[in-house]
């Protein structure tokens, strides 16, 4: 055994003895284990599928709804939407001068629903991913598709609820106070939308306790990435936009959508972790821990894709 595994080990010996270095292995071996690389970037190219016919069908829906309503424009720039990178930013630049267009309805509706369909079905394929649910119990297409039109409608009311949060803090507190109080709402608010979403897109065997970490954990970041989203794809693209044009904001905007996709699948990650105990990991192996062998059978068992199909694992002894 050479130096740098014998300084592993001992790193792997000690990671093992702690409970949060021990958990925080565990999450991220099984973000590896579950390939949530991958499933972070199919959530980030149909989430950017969806915002960008987003932004054309809402300049659309404003010139249509908006027109001649001032008060109406200055709430939409202070919703939620106004947090996004790109869309926020369109938002400030054009509300008052956006006019309506039924062919750009029309090829917004047909991009959002293309896109919109494929983050729900990315979703759920995610979380049955984690939760290593196995095919032969997984929801077929019908019911699948009745999953994400309710998770279209638990995010429309999750906006909708913060941007009345949003104008209520306004109107009521200024100032500093305000722009803290709205943050705090905020998080209270994408940690409980967390939640339901959670609740909608995880198997229904799971209890809603076993989601609260997760959400505790994604909710307050998520504000924090809202929030510093648009300011952060501004100052890294400000000389990269002058040579690049829209390609560098593209890249802005989906490197911010990826971050989001991370946090949700790790969140996620970090739910099963806790509630099946799936910590201390090994660095190396062997030999395997107890968690080690767990995610493994779990992992094999996942790929039962007919009722008669029975999979069996078995684990040598080195």
């Amino acid at each position: 055994m050479n130096v740098v595994e014998r300084l592993v080990r001992a790193v792997d010996r000690a990671q093992q003895r702690m409970t949060v270095p021990g958990f925080v292995v565990g999450v991220v071996k099984k973000y590896g284990d579950d390939r949530g690389g991958q499933l972070a970037v199919l959530i980030t190219y149909f989430g950017f599928m969806s915002l960008i016919p987003l932004l054309l069908l809402l300049s659309t829906a404003l010139g249509f709804v908006l027109h001649g309503h001032p008060g109406a424009q200055q709430a939409v720039v202070n919703s939620a939407l106004a947090d996004f990178p790109i869309i926020g930013n369109q938002l400030r630049q054009n509300v008052h001068s956006v006019q309506g267009s039924g062919l750009a309805l029309g090829i917004g509706l047909l991009g959002l629903l293309y896109g919109a369909l494929g983050v729900t079905q990315t979703l759920q394929f995610a979380m049955a991913q984690v939760w290593n649910v196995p095919g032969r119990r997984r929801p077929g297409y019908f019911p699948r598709l009745g999953r994400g039109l309710l998770l279209f409608v638990i995010l429309g009311t999750g906006l909708l609820l913060s941007t009345a949060a949003a104008q209520l803090t306004i109107s009521t507190v200024g100032g500093p106070a305000a722009a803290v109080g709205g943050l705090v709402l905020s998080a209270l608010l994408n940690t409980g939308l967390f939640l339901v979403c959670f609740r909608t897109l995880t198997p229904r065997d799971v209890p809603w306790r076993r989601l609260v970490p997760g959400c505790l954990f994604a909710g307050p970041l998520w504000t924090i990435l809202q929030a510093l989203g648009g300011a952060l794809v501004a100052h890294q693209l400000r000389h990269a936009d002058q040579i690049y044009g829209f390609f560098g904001t593209v890249i802005g905007l989906l490197s911010w959508l990826f971050i989001g996709a991370q946090l949700t699948v790790y969140a996620a990650e970090m739910n099963v972790v806790l509630a099946r105990r799936l910590w201390p990991r090994s660095l190396v192996q062997p030999p395997l821990t107890g968690a080690d062998r767990k995610v493994l059978e779990a992992i094999a068992r996942q790929e039962a894709r007919r009722p008669e199909q029975d999979v069996r694992v078995r684990f040598k002894d080195p």
